[in-house]
């Protein structure tokens, strides 16, 4: 081979060396492979070998059969991708390194927006908050001596719900019984109990609603204090300051029975206006009052209405009918009704009325036979308690009316009873919550069953049937149950009770120790099991629970007085306030089986599952 090569290679008038330092007579002893020859050919005097064959060749069968091997070598290699030829042009070596290059670039981009994703993810996403506290206590001061009021609302914008409420600063004995007690209005940081901003104020409160009023500039929420007799004060909800007090100077001799309640922009400052209800020191009559959100200022003069009725004051509540008409519900142990748009002609002397109040709504008016200053007789017998719960079939709320001898519920769009519950001594009014799975909303009551006894049930809001209950000890009266929405659309209800008491007919052996309160869970997906979260030997005074939304998760926030033995009513007591995170709590409950129906898993699994619930803030006009 190396022989018919070197033939092949020899030109006229040429030395073999002008072929560059490749010699193949000085390879034709060696053991190369015909691949390796071909390579140092390609290397070392392909160009001068095509230009001998320009002018060329003797006229050699060796040189032919060397000529035809190169051409059949060199056709097989560009078959296969790899042509010589190609591979001698120096401009043609460039191209099989670019697929490199572009390989290192596209790993390069890719691993710099992963990095760009990464912190803009750091940077948008927001972290869990370190000093986050679960549970913490705090004490505050004195108790006010009426019920105290309490807030939840994010004042300072860090995406946690704050908690706002009143007390009286320790005091000695002394200076107690004053005429214009010194209440403090406090804001208390959702995320560790830290006091955010306070507000000295002469008189103890009704009531605290934050957020709810809303502003020309809604950029600026505020907090609106109702007092127990003629004071109303709205303040700046992030800094505590005050933005106007209402002047008393128009009502001498009346005093407030409720909380302010929030009406539509009346008098034309893009800002909601207010009502309020007083009544007199010794007559019955109950007088109506309209403030104006943005200044404080009273809008016309006083509407009184003479009422009849013996009972419990019952609202007022703002109510908006399915054709878009304002109504107020109130009464004295009875549920009357009077036009906003009546309230506000008489307060104003029969001005114009402005284009809110104009719509009214047959089914309501047709049940008035009498003068615009004449009621609506709603309901009557006994009311305690009167709920708007919004109905699944039409666009108004229905009235859940609460009386000493059951429970009744009225469609809001014709007043016409959807179910009646013949119940005696329902002793709070119902809580609101999603227990089956039809979507429309359930209650939870607490009945006085017996001595020291009480029953808690699950009322269906369809049918108004029982669909879970359980009798427990209790010593008490007041005791606010609790619901919390879940991502799953159902709720968890919290409810206050001593030891269970499975037995329903048993009676409860009385102890001369402090009894010891237990904050109870029940998920409407394991019915016989309870979570124990909390308990306590502090008397209850107020409670409510929250939804922090980046955490999805929900708390429940307790006021206490101390209820050691001695005490009196004469002598206020110490009050605390407590945060307790709910996942943390159903981690570090302690469970309760109540034996009703058999468990398919095991009871601490299904504390292990509820401790992972997430939960969803709603707005809720119960």
């Amino acid at each position: 081979m190396a022989t018919v090569l070197s033939r092949a290679l020899k030109l006229p008038g040429k030395k073999n060396h002008d072929l560059g330092e490749y010699d193949p007579l000085t390879q034709a002893d060696s053991d190369e492979s015909e691949d390796d020859l071909v390579i140092n050919i390609q290397k070392n005097g392909l160009r001068n070998f095509r230009s001998g064959l320009e002018e060329g060749l003797e006229p050699d069968s060796d040189t032919e059969v060397g000529q035809q091997k190169i051409k059949q070598r060199l056709a097989k290699d560009t078959a296969d991708g790899h042509s010589m030829i190609s591979g001698l042009n120096p401009e043609e070596k460039v191209v099989p390194s670019v697929v490199p290059c572009l390989r290192t670039a596209a790993f390069l981009l890719t691993v710099i927006i992963a990095m760009v994703l990464v912190l803009l993810c750091a940077f948008l996403i927001p972290c869990p908050q370190k000093d986050l506290l679960s549970t913490w206590s705090l004490r505050l001061g004195q108790e006010t001596g009426v019920t105290s009021p309490l807030d939840i609302f994010d004042v300072n914008n860090d995406g946690v719900p704050d908690i706002l409420l009143s007390f009286s600063p320790l005091r000695n004995d002394s200076t107690q019984g004053t005429s214009r007690p010194l209440v403090t209005v406090v804001s208390l940081s959702g995320v560790n109990g830290s006091i955010l901003w306070t507000s000295q104020i002469h008189e103890v409160l009704h009531s605290i609603y934050c957020g709810r009023l809303l502003m020309a500039d809604r950029d600026k929420p505020t907090c609106l204090l109702t007092g127990s007799s003629k004071f109303l004060r709205l303040l700046n909800a992030s800094s505590g300051k005050t933005i106007w007090t209402m002047s008393s100077a128009r009502i001498p001799s009346l005093k407030m029975t409720a909380p302010a309640f929030i009406l539509p922009d009346l008098d034309g400052d893009e800002t909601s206006d207010l009502l309020v209800l007083l009544i007199g020191e010794n007559q019955p009559d109950l007088s109506f009052l309209l403030v104006s959100g943005g200044t404080g200022k009273i809008i016309g003069g006083l509407v009184k209405y003479s009422i009849l009725g013996d009972g419990k004051l019952v609202g007022p509540q703002i109510y908006v009918t399915g054709r878009g008409a304002y109504y107020v519900l109130f009464g004295l142990g009875n549920v009357q009704a009077v036009a906003l748009r009546d309230i506000y002609a008489q307060a104003k002397n029969r001005d114009a009325i402005p284009p809110v109040l104009v719509k009214q709504d047959q089914d309501w008016e047709k049940r008035r036979s009498g003068n615009v200053s004449e009621l609506i007789n709603i309901y009557s017998g006994g009311v305690e308690f009167l709920q708007l719960v919004p109905a699944s079939d039409n666009n108004c709320s229905d009235l859940l009316i609460t009386t000493k001898h059951g429970l009744s519920l009225l469609s809001g769009q014709n007043l016409e009873p959807r179910w009646t519950l013949n119940l005696k001594n329902i002793q709070s009014d119902p809580t609101p919550g999603y227990f089956n799975e039809d979507r429309i909303l359930d209650f939870m009551l607490q009945v006085q069953s017996g001595n020291r006894l009480k029953k808690v049930l699950v009322i269906n809001g369809k049918t108004g049937t029982s669909i879970w209950n359980i009798t427990v000890p209790w010593r008490k009266h007041e005791s606010k149950a609790a619901s919390v929405l879940t991502a799953d659309l159902k709720s968890i209800f919290l409810y206050w009770g001593e030891e269970p008491h499975l037995a329903s007919n048993s009676s409860f052996s009385g102890t001369d120790e402090l009894p010891r309160y237990h904050l109870y869970l029940l998920h409407p997906n394991y019915p016989s099991v309870l979570l124990d979260l909390f308990n306590s030997t502090a008397t209850v005074t107020a409670t409510a629970v929250g939804v922090s939304d980046p955490q999805k998760d929900a708390f429940y926030i307790t006021v206490t007085a101390d209820s050691a033995q001695g005490n009196t009513r004469d002598s206020y007591r110490p009050l605390a306030v407590s945060k307790l995170g709910l996942r943390w709590a159903m981690a570090h409950s302690n469970v309760v089986s109540l034996g009703a129906v058999p468990l398919k898993i095991k009871p601490m699994e299904v504390r292990r599952i509820l401790s992972r619930l997430k939960f969803v803030s709603q707005e809720q006009k119960f």
